[in-house]
Formats: C-alpha cells, structure tokens, sequence
C-alpha cells in the first residue's frame, strides 16, 4: 500500500481552513448552541448557522444602527411578534416594509382575527364569503373595512395642512395604537411608536392603507375640503438623515422586493448627489447584512441579487474591505424564529449598547457627514 508522501499535498489546517463538524443535536439544549453547531456544518445549515453570528454582531456593534425590511405576508403569517421583539429590544432602528405587511399586522394590532385556509372552499366562494386568501391563510373583508375606519380615524386627528408620507402615518397610527390599546397587548406600529423607530413603506399605494389615504381623500373632496397632499420623499429624506450619518450600517432582510432595494439604494443616492451637486466625496455603504430569503440569484430578479451584486453598485462595503454578509436561502417563517430565539439567549434582556447618531438637520448635512 502506497502512502501519499505529506510533503505532495496539503492538510487543510495547513492553509488555515476551517474544519466541518458533525452537528450533535443531543449535546446542547439551547437554540443558541444548536445555530452555532450548524455554522460548522454545511449547505443551508451552515448559512443558518453563519447568519446568526453576523446578526449577533451588527446588534452588538455600538456604532451600528440597524434597518430591518420586510416582505412578504409575515404578519398574516403570525410572525408579527417577532418584529416586536426585535424592536422592544432594541436591536431594529428602523423599518421598511411593504404596507401589506402593514396592513394585516394592524388588523392583528387591533383585535381581530386571521384563519386557516379550508379547501373545502373554492376561491369564488371565499369571495362570496368575504375571505381574502394569502397564500394558505384567510384574511377577513370585515377585518380590512373595520381598520379603514381605525385609519380615517388617525388621518382625520391630524393637522389641517399636513403633507402626508408613510412614516408619519405609522407613527400617528402607533401613537393611536399605544393609546387606546391594553397595556400588555403588542403590535408592530405599537412597539415602533415606543421604541421611536421609524417605518417607512416606500410603495405605500399599493396596499390597503394605501387605499383607505386615497379613500380618505375621496371623502374630504365631497366634503368640501382639499385633498391632502402625498409626498413619498420626504420619507426618502428623512431615511437617509437618519442613516447615513451613521458610522456603521446593517440591514437585516425577510424577502426582498421594493423595501430591500429601497433601503440599499441610499449608497447611490449619497453618490450622485456627491457627483451630481458637487458634494465632497465621502460615501456610504451597508457594512453587515443579513439576508432570510428562499429566492436564488438565476431567476436574476432583484429579491434573489447577492450582496455581492450590490457592492458593484456602491450599496456595500466589500468584504475584504471589512463588510460582513449573510444569505440564508430558506422560507423566513421556518428561518427567522430561530435567529431571534438564538439573539434573545445570546445577548440577553438588557438592550445592546448603541452610541449612535442624531439625524441629520438636512440631506446636505447627511451626506457631509457620511463615512467610508
């Protein structure tokens, strides 16, 4: 028997690889502990098991601010409990999501109630019936029509005047939320409002809060008063003096579609105002991501793009130039529980410690003071 000379081929530990393990799931009893024996092993198990070291560490990062965005039906999903507590713990200081996930997370804010899918049940008579479906779950016709009246309510408290963009609405919605609501019962715009998150939904239109503004307009008009005003950049404005001020940015992301690329596309904006108006070259980029989405890239949609593709377009910071990124390819309602459960045991109840920045007072301060 020939022995292959050890001088021919290398080891692996010779090169600094690092080894894989077999994963002993009677060895620990902790969520935590099982994630970080998947970081060792392979395929989706091991970009589990790595997404949660990276989330870990922009949370704990103190000069990281972190932007969550959503897609997808999550809160019909029940997983709106999981943006709370997130957010409750201050890990999240700012949301984009799609106004969908809005939507349905303020009828669940509200009391009421989504079901099961029955496929005793064609889709013809769950119109006939009033049942909306998403996907395997019912929402309610009832449910949308009694959280118009909530929305009307909120939009007719404020202001004569008021320019309308979606992070004042959901701020004015939370405010309503966290005062006429029991003390223990949590939702997202609640907690939001609390912990003083923005939420931005970049394509507000298209969703039934969307709706129930243009409703709301429809009735001022036949009322006699002028139709309120929408401008979806002063959310855009109001984004980027939030972030890009910062020193450290992460983005952690359920799906993808409009709210993610929103959220990103403040790297080229911070640019072509920099080369455009003449600004001093300073730059910005996302430096951690976390991604929790079931899209590949050779669909060659923008929900399934690699945080790789978007270092080419001035999103992100490269990793050898110090970024840190994660994709988890895998349904967010089966992968994100237990990202959050390995957070709460990793880093406790106590909030991480952040010594972030005041927003900007205007666009040209926020991209004087942007970092590479």
């Amino acid at each position: 028997m020939t022995v292959s000379d050890p001088k021919k081929y290398a080891t692996g530990f010779s090169d600094g690889l690092a080894p894989v393990t077999s994963i002993d799931v009677a060895r620990h009893g902790s969520v935590s502990e099982m994630l970080k024996e998947l970081s060792h092993t392979a395929f989706g198990g091991r970009c589990l098991g790595e997404g949660a070291d990276t989330l870990e560490a922009m949370i704990r990062d103190p000069e990281c601010l972190v932007v969550m965005t959503l897609s997808g039906a999550m809160t019909v999903a029940k997983q709106g409990l999981l943006v709370c507590e997130m957010l409750e713990r201050g890990w999240i200081q700012a949301i984009i999501s799609t106004g969908a996930l809005m939507a349905h997370g303020l009828v669940e804010a509200a009391g009421m109630t989504h079901f099961k899918y029955d496929g005793r049940f064609t889709d013809k008579e769950l119109y006939d019936k009033g049942y909306d479906r998403v996907y395997d779950t019912l929402e309610l016709e009832k449910n949308l029509d009694d959280t118009e009246l909530i929305v009307r309510e909120v939009l007719n408290s404020l202001p004569e005047g008021t320019t309308l963009h979606s992070a004042l609405i959901f701020k004015a919605i939370g405010k309503y939320l966290a005062e006429t609501t029991p003390h223990d019962a949590r939702a997202i715009l609640k907690s939001a409002y609390k912990m003083n998150v923005p939420v931005f939904v970049p394509a507000f239109t298209d969703s039934e809060l969307g709706l129930d503004v243009a409703l709301h307009n429809r009735i001022r008009l036949r009322e006699g008063k002028e139709r309120r005003t929408y401008d979806p950049f002063f959310d855009l404005e109001q984004y980027t003096q939030l972030v890009a001020v910062q020193k450290h940015t992460g983005i952690f992301t359920i799906g993808g579609g409009v709210p993610r690329n929103w959220a990103q596309q403040l790297g080229p904006f911070v640019d072509i105002m920099e080369k455009r108006l003449g600004m001093p070259p300073k730059g910005f980029r996302f430096r951690y991501g976390v991604r929790v989405c079931p899209e590949p890239v050779h669909w060659g949609g923008l929900s399934g793009c690699t945080y790789s593709e978007g270092v080419s377009w001035g999103k992100f910071v490269a990793p050898h130039d110090g970024g840190r990124f994660s994709e988890i390819l895998a349904d967010a309602t089966i992968a994100w529980p237990f990202l959050v459960r390995g957070m709460i045991e990793r880093l406790g109840d106590k909030p991480p410690q952040k010594n972030l920045k005041p927003p900007a007072k205007n666009l040209e301060e926020a991209v004087a003071a942007t970092a590479k």
